[in-house]
């Protein structure tokens, strides 16, 4: 892999060990990445496509396009490089503008900390199939921490799925955020107009549930019946704190 930024420890996030930067990068005291020339083409995936995506890392804000052949969340879930190309970078905290970083070929997923992309991330689906895939699982509005980012979004887990067991480590690494919104900081993350957020637990700290629409703690809402429960059922489903599976 070209670069030391790209090749941290497998076991999760750590300290970066490079001491060069890239050509036309953003430099800082406290930046360490080591790159190549660019040499060649980035590899292209057989049967692939090619998906614009913002990420985020430690230090870094990237900007371009991704290689990938299935849902962009099974692949990165893969924690294998993938070939990235027409990329821009620049630090995370803002101090200058985004700059060209022709370099950068390949990104390994355990250096991402959020990805934002958009509905080229996703192969085609029939209506039936998105059905499908929600038909089983819980709605939680959730207040995601990921220092020094924050996400507030849906997520869905099969019934019986506690939100606080997120924390814990799992098989899937990147956990897809629906109808989501994003800060670092202070700073209002711009998707334009993107709700779909990738998460990496890895770098997850804090879940809480929460009022989607103004972010704020919620009590999760008590289940007074079982599923023959009308009230039950609808509160269980799409309140911030149901635990019943949807009819």
């Amino acid at each position: 892999m070209p670069f030391a930024f790209l090749k941290r420890n497998k076991a999760g996030p750590g300290p970066n060990t490079g001491t060069a930067s890239a050509p036309g990068a953003p430099t800082s005291a406290t930046t360490s990445v080591v790159t190549d020339s660019p040499v060649g083409p980035p590899a292209e995936v057989e049967g692939g496509r090619r998906t614009a995506f913002r990420g985020f890392t430690e230090e870094w804000r990237l900007e371009g396009s991704m290689a990938i052949d299935g849902r962009l969340t099974d692949i990165l879930n893969k924690r294998e490089p993938i070939a990235i190309d027409n990329v821009r970078w620049a630090p995370l905290d803002g101090s200058t503008p985004m700059v060209d970083a022709p370099g950068l070929r390949s990104i390994d997923p355990y250096d991402l900390i959020i990805v934002i992309a958009g509905d080229g991330s996703l192969p085609p689906m029939s209506e039936e199939e998105r059905s499908a895939h929600r038909i089983h699982k819980v709605r939680y509005p959730l207040a995601l921490e990921l220092p020094p980012f924050r996400v507030i979004g849906t997520v869905q887990l099969y019934p019986g799925s506690e939100p606080e067991r997120l924390l814990d480590r799992g098989s899937e690494m990147f956990l897809p955020v629906v109808e989501a919104r994003a800060t670092l900081g202070d700073e209002i993350i711009d998707t334009d107009g993107i709700e779909d957020i990738l998460i990496n637990r890895a770098y997850l700290r804090g879940v809480e549930q929460v009022d989607r629409r103004t972010g704020e703690r919620s009590e999760p809402l008590p289940v007074s019946g079982g599923r023959d429960d009308p009230d039950a059922a609808e509160g269980g489903a799409e309140g911030p704190g149901g635990s019943a599976a949807p009819a």
